[in-house]
């Protein structure tokens, strides 16, 4: 089950996302050799905080951090620890702020300390493809038509989506109904109404698609140990066309 939101709701998720959209941007200023990934943390939790919100993340039952930190092979849900950034890692940061009742979920991956042209390759197709899938994100679209953008523009540069994981919907609920996977054919699912605010993800491979659980119970990685990338916009839409809320 899924419910539509009204105009109020989406300007509250609105807030909500512009809070998540700052406290993610004073963390890519941080985003530096030497820098641990628990110092981003508070870093976002800090700015979350001075904007009268929450984080959405620690409300998850047993997750006791602001952010989720994936560094090179890992995939989504990383816990921030000890681990100092290094030249030429690529580190995801997922988060997500709660505000008046109601969620936002934001994810991007960079690179640390400089420029590599296959990694540069690598998460440039993985933000194409996020914007290509917004873009699909229109009344009288279905489901199927955001995950075959993802699909398609992943797989034709060569990399693989990780099936397991998906995007979803958000609002009072970190995580709601509908699902939005990341592989799909056009015209397929559920169909895409006014209202519907979704999470949509990028979460692919630069190897090969599977993925396992490390001890944390928490962290996904790449079984192959390959790069991971993840990107993740929260979406309002509307009769205008979709509406990026998780901005500045």
């Amino acid at each position: 089950m899924y419910y539509l939101k009204n105009s109020n709701e989406i300007e509250i998720m609105r807030k909500a996302g512009r809070i998540a959209a700052l406290a993610l941007a004073e963390v890519e200023s941080h985003i530096k050799i030497g820098v641990s990934t628990k110092d981003l943390d508070k870093i976002a939790q800090s700015v979350i905080l001075k904007n009268k919100a929450e984080s959405s993340f620690k409300k998850v039952k047993g997750y006791k951090h602001c952010i989720c930190t994936t560094p090179n092979d890992w995939v989504v849900h990383g816990v921030p620890g000890n681990y100092k950034l290094k030249k030429g890692d690529v580190i995801g940061i997922d988060l997500g702020a709660f505000y008046k009742g109601y969620h936002s979920d934001l994810a991007h991956t960079y690179i640390v300390g400089g420029e590599d042209r296959d990694k540069k390759k690598f998460l440039g197709v993985g933000e194409k493809a996020l914007w290509r899938a917004i873009s699909k994100a229109k009344i009288g679209n279905r489901i199927g038509d955001i995950s075959s953008e993802i699909q398609n523009t992943v797989e034709r540069a060569g990399y693989s989506v990780v099936k397991e994981l998906v995007g979803h919907g958000v609002g009072k609920e970190l995580h709601e109904d509908p699902l939005v996977p990341g592989i799909g054919k056009r015209g397929t699912g559920l169909e895409i109404k006014e209202g519907m605010v979704l999470a949509i993800e990028i979460i692919y491979n630069m190897g090969k698609p599977d993925v396992s659980l490390l001890s944390d119970n928490w962290t996904i990685i790449s079984k192959d140990n390959s790069y991971s990338g993840l990107f993740e916009r929260t979406v309002a839409v509307t009769r205008k066309g979709p509406v990026v809320l998780t901005q500045t």
